[in-house]
């Protein structure tokens, strides 16, 4: 306070209102910006028996829709069709099974030059010991490769499915990616730095002697697959990441279809014009034989371990 100013007056200065702003004394907005409570605004009269009459048909539409959301005669008729449809389904189909030839017979429809031609001409045609693997990667090779693009398709629709955002999944893999299993599993680590690598060699060896012996790239793939997912379930997918990631999953599973693709073209266009097969078909029982055989089951077996793969990481944790 000054000495020339009394108390009154000195507290009627800015300066002494501001020393009692920085000290938290004295607020001076405190009852000039609060908001004041209007006054009620009263509807007309028409107005207010509009908007009773409104409410009045939106409870009787709430009540109406309750009490018609429950039909019980269409629930027993549902159930009726449905089971007078599911029976006559089994009929039909035991009539069907009464109609079928008798196993073992001469004269049965599968007995036919069909399967004759495969066993006789089979090695001669494709070049391939294991008959069954010339069958399905030569004569049938449509079928075949139409169960590849089945793959790619159900991976591609799982991923929309259930595939989350780049940041939810880098915020899932930093607080835990292993929720439901024990982390850092000794016993289960030791195993699988065991049976991982012999698995990976057997599905590796199983795929490139499909035309040789039993086996083939389906078969091959899903021994592949097995030990991916074991390998993770053991070490992570922080560790599975260092050699197998989303960007080279994409290219393998994009590039071994579009090569199947057009090898198959190829066996298409000479089959439908009748050209004759350029490609050498070597010596049957020698590793490098069969023609494209070989390298189609490659490609079949990449696009089956890359699916059980993605499979198993996507229902886990959202992404690859």
């Amino acid at each position: 306070m000054s000495k020339l100013r009394n108390r009154q007056e000195y507290e009627k200065t800015w300066v002494y209102r501001l020393q009692q702003f920085l000290l938290g004394k004295k607020d001076p907005y405190l009852g000039k910006l609060e908001m004041h409570v209007q006054p009620r605004h009263e509807l007309e009269e028409a107005v207010r028996i509009q908007h009773a009459k409104d409410r009045i048909a939106k409870e009787n539409e709430r009540i109406e829709r309750l009490n018609n959301g429950h039909m019980p005669w269409f629930d027993h008729a549902y159930y009726f069709c449905g089971t007078i449809l599911v029976l006559g389904l089994i009929l039909l189909l035991l009539m069907t099974i009464t109609y079928l030839p008798e196993n073992g017979r001469a004269d049965n429809p599968d007995n036919n030059e069909v399967v004759t031609g495969y066993i006789q001409n089979g090695i001669q045609d494709t070049g391939s010991v294991n008959v069954v693997t010339g069958m399905i990667l030569s004569y049938r090779a449509f079928d075949t490769f139409g169960e590849t693009c089945v793959l790619f398709i159900a991976t591609s629709c799982v991923m929309i499915l259930l595939m989350i955002s780049e940041e939810k999944l880098a915020k899932q893999a930093k607080k835990n990616d292993r929720m439901l299993e024990p982390k850092n599993d000794l016993i289960l680590q030791c195993v699988a730095s065991i049976f991982v690598p012999i698995i990976f060699i057997f599905g590796i060896y199983v795929m490139l002697n499909g035309h040789l012996s039993p086996g083939g790239g389906f078969s091959g793939g899903a021994l592949v697959g097995s030990g991916m997912i074991l390998y993770v379930c053991a070490f992570g997918f922080s560790k599975m990441e260092k050699f197998f990631n989303e960007h080279l999953y994409k290219i393998i599973k994009v590039g071994s279809l579009c090569i199947y693709g057009v090898m198959i073209t190829y066996y298409f266009i000479c089959g439908a014009n009748g050209w004759n097969n350029h490609i050498p078909l070597g010596v049957p029982g020698k590793i490098l034989s069969a023609g494209l055989i070989l390298p189609i089951n490659v490609c079949v077996g990449l696009e089956v371990a890359c699916t059980m793969y993605a499979f198993y990481a996507l229902f886990r944790r959202g992404g690859l």
